[in-house]
This record gives C-alpha cells, structure tokens and sequence, in this order.
C-alpha cells in the first residue's frame, strides 16, 4: 500500500512561483506512472500532468504546458511538480497519484493511490 502527501503549496501572487512535492512510502514509487491532478472549489478534479516510471516521458495538460513541468527521483521517492507564471484560475488543491503500469491516463478514477492534497492559492 502505498502513501502519497503533498507539499510545498501555499499562497502566491500571480507570477510567482512554487514548486509541489509529493513524497512516498510503503512502496517504491518507480513501478508507478505518476500523475499531478487539481481540483478547485465547485469543479470536477482535473488532470495536470503525468511521467513514467523513468522521467522520460511527461505528459501535460494544455492549460499549463509551458509553465508546470513534473519531475521525478525515484531515489528519493518524490515527484515534484514546479509551477512558473502562476495565475489565479491556478487556485486549486494539488493532489498526486499513483498507478501501476506504463500507461498513464487523465482519468482520476484510473489512478490507484492518491495523497491529501495541498492548497495552491493565487491572487492577483
């Protein structure tokens, strides 16, 4: 059984910056294809982004491709997730998870374990 915790989040001002950890225990996270998702009050949870086992191949949701990259350190079993311009439609709670296998998906529903969350606010 895995567990996940985020941190690192907090309040900003737009165009700032953070960078999100996830950290893991009671497995090794690099069988795990992991994946960043966020929900802001009202809305459904959404996908963000997601890496393979090996930090070769990230995959991004449009709205934040070219200002959040995920990596990860299978060493230290932490993904990170760094966030750059960060604008208000930001605001959300950051969550991380889990899957086994290669394939990754933007379904929350397709992912196995997943972490408490942690609170990003932007203001303008």
């Amino acid at each position: 059984q895995v567990q996940l915790v985020e941190s690192g989040g907090g309040l900003v001002q737009a165009g700032g910056s953070l960078r999100l950890s996830c950290a893991a225990s009671g497995g090794t996270l690099s069988s795990y294809t992991m994946g960043w998702f966020r929900q802001a009050p009202g809305k459904e949870r959404e996908f963000v982004a997601a890496i393979n086992w090996s930090g070769e191949r990230t995959y991004y949701a449009d709205s934040v491709k070219g200002r959040f990259t995920i990596s990860r350190d299978n060493a230290k079993n932490t993904v990170y997730l760094q966030i750059n311009s960060l604008k208000p439609e930001d605001t959300a709670v950051y969550y991380c998870a889990a899957r086994g296998g290669s394939v990754y998906y933007i379904q929350p529903y397709k992912y196995d374990y997943w972490g408490q969350g942690t609170q990003v606010t932007v203001s303008s």
